[in-house]
C-alpha cells in the first residue's frame, strides 16, 4: 500500500529587528510545530527586507540574528530545509517571470500599498504615492514566487497576511491558464497558525507587543535587561492585601503564556485572595522568563559568536533549498520558450 508524500510548509521570517516575546509566542513556537505535520522549510526574508532596511550592517545583524534566534528557539536545520533567500538566486529570476503574468490591478489591491497611500491621503500629501518604493508595490510578486518556486503547498499566515498567499495562488492561475499545457505551479494554501486565535502578549506600555511601538522585550536580551523591562510592565496601585483581577494584569498576561499551567493557576488564585503584590509578581515573571529562555539565550550569543556553525548551517539549507528551486526554474523557461 503506497502513502502519498508529505505536503510541504513554507514559512518565511522578515529580518527587520530583533525578535521578541511576542514573536516567540505568536509566529516561532506555532510555526515549529508545523514540522511535526509536514515537510517544513523556512527562510530568511533577506531582499523582503531592503523595502526599510537601508543600513548594510544592519541587514546583517538582523538576517544573523532572525536566524540564530530560531535556532535557538528550537529549529533542527538537519530536520527542516533553512536557508536565506539571497542565496537562490532562481527566485528573482523568476520574479521577472510572474511579474510578466501579474496585473497591476492585482497589486493596486495590496493591503500595504493600499495602507500606504491611505497614510499619504490621511497626511493631506497631494501625491498619494509619495514615498512608496517599488519594492513596497512589488514585493506581493516576490513573496509569491517565494511559495511558488518550492512546490509548497501550505503557507502559515496571520489572518491580516492571508492576500498574500491569496495573491500567490492568482498569479500560480494565471500562468497555469497561459503555460498549463506545458507546466503547472502548485496552488498554496493559507493555514492559520493555532496561536493566532489567542490572544496577543502586551509589551511594557501595555499595548500589543510590537516593533512599530517600540514596546517589546527582546528575546534575548541579557539578564539585566530582562529584569529592567518586566520592572517596566504598568500596573495599577491596588494596595498589597487588596484582591487583583489577574486577567486585567498585562504582568499576569505574560506570565501565563510561559509559566506551568499549575503555577499560573496558582499565581491566579493568589492574586484573587489578595496579599501578593505587583512587584512580587513581577519578580515570578523575570524569574519564569530568564528559566525558560537562558539556556536558549546561551545558544543564541554562541550562534551570534563571528566564526560560528550559523553561516555554514544557512549554506547547507541553501543547498537543500535550490535542490526544488532549479528544476522548478528550469521548467517554467522549457514552458515560457526562453530554454
Amino acid at each position: 500500500m503506497s502513502t502519498s508524500p508529505a505536503k510541504m510548509s513554507l514559512t518565511g521570517i522578515k529580518p527587520t529587528g530583533e525578535p521578541h516575546l511576542g514573536n516567540y509566542i505568536g509566529a516561532i513556537k506555532p510555526a515549529l510545530k508545523l514540522a511535526e505535520e509536514y515537510e517544513a522549510m523556512y527562510f530568511i526574508a533577506d531582499y523582503h527586507a531592503l523595502i526599510t532596511v537601508r543600513d548594510p550592517q544592519l541587514l546583517r545583524h538582523y538576517t544573523r540574528s532572525v536566524a540564530a534566534s530560531w535556532i535557538a528557539a528550537g529549529l533542527d536545520p538537519d530536520r527542516v530545509v533553512f536557508y536565506r533567500q539571497s542565496d537562490i538566486p532562481e527566485i528573482f529570476e523568476l520574479t521577472w517571470i510572474l511579474s510578466c503574468m501579474t496585473g497591476k490591478g492585482l497589486m493596486n489591491r495590496a493591503h500595504a500599498y493600499k495602507a500606504a497611500r491611505d497614510r499619504n491621503q490621511e497626511a493631506g500629501k497631494a501625491d498619494l504615492d509619495a514615498g512608496i518604493n517599488m519594492g513596497l508595490y512589488n514585493y506581493p510578486v516576490l513573496m509569491a514566487v517565494d511559495i511558488l518556486i518550492m512546490s509548497t503547498d501550505v503557507v502559515p499566515v496571520g489572518r491580516d497576511q492571508m492576500q498574500h498567499v491569496e495573491i500567490a495562488a492568482d498569479i500560480a492561475g494565471s500562468f497555469n491558464h497561459v503555460y498549463g499545457d506545458n507546466f503547472k505551479f502548485k496552488v498554496p494554501q493559507a493555514i492559520v497558525p493555532e496561536a493566532e486565535t489567542g490572544h496577543t502578549l502586551p509589551g511594557v506600555d501595555g499595548r500589543k507587543m510590537s516593533k512599530s511601538y517600540d514596546n517589546t522585550i527582546p528575546l534575548f536580551c541579557s539578564e539585566s535587561q530582562l529584569k529592567k523591562l518586566v520592572r517596566r510592565i504598568p500596573t495599577d496601585s491596588t494596595p498589597v492585601e487588596e484582591p487583583k483581577d489577574a486577567d486585567s494584569s498585562n504582568v499576569f498576561q505574560i506570565l501565563e503564556r510561559f509559566a506551568p499551567a499549575e503555577t499560573a493557576a496558582e499565581t491566579r488564585r493568589r492574586l484573587q485572595a489578595g496579599g501578593m503584590g505587583w512587584g512580587e509578581l513581577k519578580n515570578q515573571l523575570f524569574d519564569v522568563l530568564n528559566t525558560q529562555l537562558s539556556p536558549l539565550r546561551e545558544r543564541y550569543n554562541a550562534l551570534m559568536a563571528p566564526d560560528s556553525e550559523l553561516d555554514a548551517l544557512l549554506t547547507a539549507g541553501a543547498e537543500k533549498a535550490r535542490k526544488r528551486a532549479v528544476p522548478v526554474l528550469d521548467q517554467v523557461r522549457k514552458a515560457i520558450g526562453i530554454k
